[in-house]
């Protein structure tokens, strides 16, 4: 069985390219304890890798990534070579992971002055657990598989997942290999483990790698901070390794090791986001979730006719606690809007018309489950309950179940109206109602189909659209902000939150409102100098180490700087934009999914948040989406115009963008002392 203690998931080292990954301490070394682990479609394929020479490990003392899926562990071999305080035999082990498997390469090197004969071990083992086997604490209890050599190859197999690690030219046990080496003064020996899988056929969602990883390598930046160059570099790389693929699609798994699939909301936002430097990603994962589009009304798996789900999974997922989730889970009150407006982006981007049109039908899906589904009780607000008692209490993307709470503590009962869901709703129903018009000749078969105006017609749906604007006016403002939510009595819980950064750009607060919470957004009590506090510090409830009650996600606070620049508060978003930069170099430029809330005014870097994953596409993707806001830049294809404002109060003296793709075209846009340059 596995052991439960661990280092926390933030201290792992993360050798990545979806969906194979593998997380260890910085010895290198899989000891089988906590989410240590070389992961594959959410399986542990090995829970135990542990190199010893002569019965010793060695002892670490350096980790390098010299390239995208490549971990170099440096370390020294004690009690070997020469005597004295210098080392003089070293180990190198070189980790390289593929969108099919693991390879391992074991070097044993001699600097000493006389030959070492050593035995080079590798113990090898697997439990073969589910990630939220892992994920629970379940898989501690599980028993290790039992190994079976076969020929140059040990194998395991548990309910139709088979693995395989083959090493030439070693002996084989059941518990692992090992190797007898013999090394001269200056030579060096290597050795080499291959990690494959076979898969069950797909009963769920088939988990795969895309079939071309991009590298970004026509995107090239330069910056008067050198630090944004590393920033986005950084994230790009994470970004091609973090991509997944089905039937030739591209899309972003969300982030290792939980949640290495397609995500509805986490997908979106991040595809989104990386429009301007690949727009194919958006068209792929637009393309993947709608092949998955509810087309039925069914309470354990929350779908609906035309909802987007949540997440898909390759198999039934049991988190502890209550919480089941299907193979495909539609419990996300927000997922559908986010489709249809990163639909609509994409073709302001360029997006081909005829990509577009083929997905028409699922627009009109979306806009009806806004209208016939989304507000179950009648009252003009979307909100959501889970129906079937095992799936997530909250569905916006604060989902934990203390995430929307009275000052007080208690938490708020549902039904829950969430005040950004309110947001992407009016956004989406603007988007839709913008392609119903451009889109109307195209539109005569599906509504034939479907019924005649079933989905409703754009004139509707902007009279929807000022309807939801009027009412939430109405019900969501208290003490001066908008609330986070209406509960199940229709009152608005009030606490400031950075849901409401959410709501800046989406059309539904007028310049009045919008100044407002830009106001309160750029107050200490909700910028922590690293980026958007998820809860205000005057609540009770604050905790800067809570999940989404005090805590930083780079996401949240990128999605609230584009609103402010968007809406011409550009003085708090660069405040923003700069505490971002601040937090990824503490983090090496790798952000994480989240990490603490206290604040420059307690410590001179953020605290890592434990459990965090790292990297994470929508905190990846926070780098470039910062930037083209900054930058302004808001093209319309289809009308055959391009607007590059930058913002007065721009973040950095200059900064060069290469790769910029708008419609056919790649540009390069280049902003230096208040002067702009396309080329």
């Amino acid at each position: 069985m596995a052991a439960r203690t661990s280092k926390a998931l933030h201290e792992l080292v993360t050798t990545l390219a979806a969906p194979w990954v593998v997380l260890s301490p910085r010895s290198g070394q899989l000891s089988g304890s906590g989410a240590e682990g070389v992961f594959a479609r959410d399986r542990r394929i090995l829970s135990r890798l542990v190199v010893t020479v002569d019965g010793r490990e060695p002892l670490p003392v350096h980790v390098d990534e010299p390239g995208q899926g490549v971990t170099v562990f440096g370390a020294v071999i004690e009690g070997l070579g020469d005597g004295g305080h210098d080392p003089t035999v070293r180990l190198r082990r070189t980790r390289t992971v593929g969108g099919d498997g693991l390879t391992e390469r074991i070097t044993v090197v001699n600097n000493s002055h006389q030959t070492v004969d050593c035995l080079l071990t590798v113990a090898l083992g697997t439990d073969l657990a589910g990630t939220a086997e892992v994920r629970s604490e379940a898989a501690a209890d599980l028993p290790t598989v039992s190994a079976a050599v076969d020929g140059d190859a040990l194998r395991w197999e548990k309910a139709g997942t088979r693995v395989s690690v083959a090493a030439a030219e070693s002996v084989l046990t059941p518990d692992g290999v090992q190797w007898d080496l013999q090394l001269k003064p200056g030579d060096e020996s290597t050795v080499t483990l291959q990690v494959t899988a076979e898969f069950p056929a797909a009963t769920g969602f088939e988990i795969k790698p895309p079939e071309q990883r991009p590298a970004y390598d026509e995107v090239v930046l330069s910056c008067s901070d050198s630090r944004v160059e590393r920033w986005v570099r950084r994230s790009l790389d994470d970004l091609a390794a973090l991509q997944l693929g089905t039937g030739g699609e591209r899309y972003l798994g969300a982030g290792p090791p939980w949640y290495l699939t397609l995500f509805g909301r986490d997908s979106l936002i991040s595809a989104g986001m990386l429009i301007p430097v690949d727009p194919e990603l958006a068209a792929g994962t637009l393309r993947a979730l709608a092949a998955w589009q509810g087309s039925k009304v069914d309470a354990d798996a929350a779908e609906q006719p035309g909802k987007i789900p949540h997440e898909l999974r390759a198999e039934v997922a049991d988190h502890g606690n209550g919480l089941v989730l299907p193979v495909a889970y539609y419990g996300t009150h927000d997922a559908t809007q986010l489709w249809i407006t990163t639909l609509h982006k994409a073709w302001r981007w360029g997006m081909p018309a005829d990509e577009i049109r083929a997905l028409l039908p699922n627009l009109q899906r979306a806009l009806r489950w806004m209208r016939d589904y989304a507000d179950p009780d009648g009252d003009g607000f979307l909100e959501y309950v889970d129906e079937s008692g095992h799936g997530l209490a909250n569905q916006g993307w604060k989902d934990s179940s203390d995430s929307v709470q009275w000052p007080d503590g208690t938490i708020a009962t549902a039904p829950i109206a969430l005040c950004e869901v309110q947001g992407y709703a009016y956004a989406a129903a603007l988007a839709g109602a913008e392609l119903l018009d451009a889109f109307a000749g195209d539109l005569g078969d599906a509504r034939e189909r479907d019924g005649a105006g079933a989905s409703g017609g754009a004139d509707e749906w902007r009279v929807w659209a000022a309807e939801l604007k009027t009412r939430f006016r109405e019900k969501f403002w208290v003490d001066g902000y908008p609330a986070i939510a209406l509960d199940g009595a229709k009152r608005p819980v009030a606490g400031p939150a950075s849901n409401m950064g959410h709501l800046l750009g989406t059309g539904l607060l007028d310049a009045d409102e919008e100044a407002t919470v830009a106001d309160l957004l750029g107050d200490q009590q909700l910028d922590s100098g690293f980026g958007l506090r998820t809860l205000t510090t005057e609540m009770p409830g604050f905790n800067p180490l809570g999940y989404h009650t005090g805590s930083v996600w780079p996401h949240d606070t990128a999605m609230t700087v584009q609103g402010l620049y968007a809406a011409g508060r550009s003085s708090v978003a660069t405040t923003y934009t700069r505490g971002l930069l601040e937090a990824a170099e503490s983090f090496g430029y790798r952000l994480p999914e989240l990490y603490g809330g206290a604040g420059t005014a307690e410590e001179g870097s953020p605290t890592p948040y434990p459990l965090s994953c790292r990297p994470q596409a929508w905190a990846a993707a926070s780098a470039v989406a910062v930037i083209v806001a900054a930058l302004g830049i808001e093209p319309d294809v289809p009308a055959g115009t391009l607007d590059i404002t930058p913002a007065s109060d721009f973040p950095w003296r200059s900064l060069r963008v290469d790769g910029v793709r708008v419609g056919e075209r790649t540009l390069t846009v280049e902003y230096t002392d208040g002067s702009l340059t396309l080329s």
